[in-house]
């Protein structure tokens, strides 16, 4: 009798541990891994970087730079001669570690490097100053973010969503205006900008631009 309760008790066991294991199975067969990432875009309500900068790009940070745009020769020369009263003068905006300034001009184009920047040649500004135009594909810096005083640090959660803003309104400067431009047809033409950089080297300004044109 011993023997038959002991073989009825181990079948049970055997047959509760093989339905265990069947759902274990189905689970792991039904489970889609999803990465941190993308559980925080799909939770409602989540902050999202690439929709901020969509929505704010056009309607309000183009038109902002576009109006604060000075012509860059008359910035280049009150940088030379004062940068903290050109900053005064011109309203540039500060980022993390440098003035930007929003700016306008034309000037030749010349054949861009393998990094992207493209040099003009602006007439007007002070000897031995360069000036290079961001056309990608890396568009790098957050002058595009800072420039309008419009996104601020306090306007986010952590130092991460603004850091993310900054890139994603610089792949809107990637689609939306430089999405169309030749660059290898512009060498040798004339091209007219608007964009903005970070005054960090007194002679080589390197813009980012929302508004890029070849005059014909």
């Amino acid at each position: 009798m011993t023997t038959i309760k002991a073989t009825a008790f181990t079948r049970r066991r055997a047959l509760k541990a093989a339905a265990g294991g069947v759902l274990l199975v189905g689970m792991v067969l039904n489970t889609t891994v999803i990465s941190d990432s993308a559980a925080h875009e799909a939770t409602p309500g989540a902050f999202s970087p690439a929709a901020f900068a969509e929505q704010r790009f056009a309607s309000k940070v183009v038109p902002e730079i576009d109006r604060k745009a000075a012509p860059l020769a008359d910035v280049a020369k009150a940088i030379a001669a004062e940068p903290s009263a050109a900053a005064k003068n011109y309203g540039a905006a500060r980022s993390a570690s440098a003035l930007v300034f929003s700016v306008t001009f034309s000037g030749t184009a010349g054949k861009a490097d393998d990094t992207g920047l493209m040099p003009v040649t602006v007439q007007g500004l002070p000897p031995g100053t360069k000036v290079f135009v961001q056309t990608g594909p890396a568009i790098n810096g957050t002058a595009v973010r800072d420039a309008t005083k419009q996104v601020k640090f306090g306007d986010f959660k952590n130092q991460v969503e603004y850091q993310n803003v900054g890139a994603e309104l610089n792949e809107q400067v990637k689609k939306i205006v430089l999405g169309k431009v030749d660059r290898a047809s512009l060498n040798a033409h004339t091209v007219a900008v608007t964009g903005v950089f970070e005054y960090v080297n007194p002679t080589a300004f390197i813009v980012t631009p929302v508004k890029i044109s070849e005059e014909k």
